[in-house]
């Protein structure tokens, strides 16, 4: 703790008064990293097309699952102070990717029955192996998963222009 508040510029009474409990600023740090990360997604929105703000905002997301496994063992300690950081997780994170799938779907750049939670998931999965902090594999394997998001597009796109296609 002396050494967050000198990092900080501020005594260590100021962050007990701030977080009585070390898990108090645990959840306080997460739930900061949470809405940054979920706030990216609109900001990524606004400045790329909807198929390559969704693999940017991925490759966030693969980021802040790399570097946040270490909170995995505290947020399933059984800790109450971390108890409700799962559901306020999922109420940040679903809504941002929802925005950015239905933005894409509705560009054709991506397949229409993909679901942010289940996507949220994988990429959480994909996630574990990096056991040495090394995101790059992980990006790889969520840049396929993006990639595979594009396949049914490009086929539903085919077949619309054709079902569009009147003969002279």
């Amino acid at each position: 703790m002396r050494e967050i508040a000198d990092r900080a510029g501020v005594g260590v009474g100021t962050i007990y008064r701030n977080f009585p409990q070390r898990s108090d600023l645990i959840a306080a740090v997460f739930r900061s990293e949470v809405d940054a990360c979920a706030e990216a997604a609109s900001d990524l929105a606004r400045t790329y097309p909807p198929g390559e703000a969704l693999d940017r905002w991925m490759q966030r997301y693969v980021d802040f699952i790399v570097a946040k496994r270490g909170l995995a063992a505290a947020l399933h300690s059984g800790d109450p102070a971390f108890e409700a950081l799962p559901a306020y997780f999922d109420s940040r994170f679903e809504p941002a990717l929802r925005r950015l799938l239905d933005a894409a779907v509705a560009a054709e750049e991506i397949r229409p029955d993909a679901n942010p939670y289940d996507l949220l998931r994988a990429v959480a999965s994909l996630c574990m192996p990096s056991s040495d902090g090394d995101p790059a594999p992980a990006r790889r394997l969520v840049a396929l998963l993006v990639d595979g998001l594009r396949y049914r597009a490009v086929g539903a796109q085919a077949t619309r222009a054709s079902l569009d296609h009147k003969p002279d």
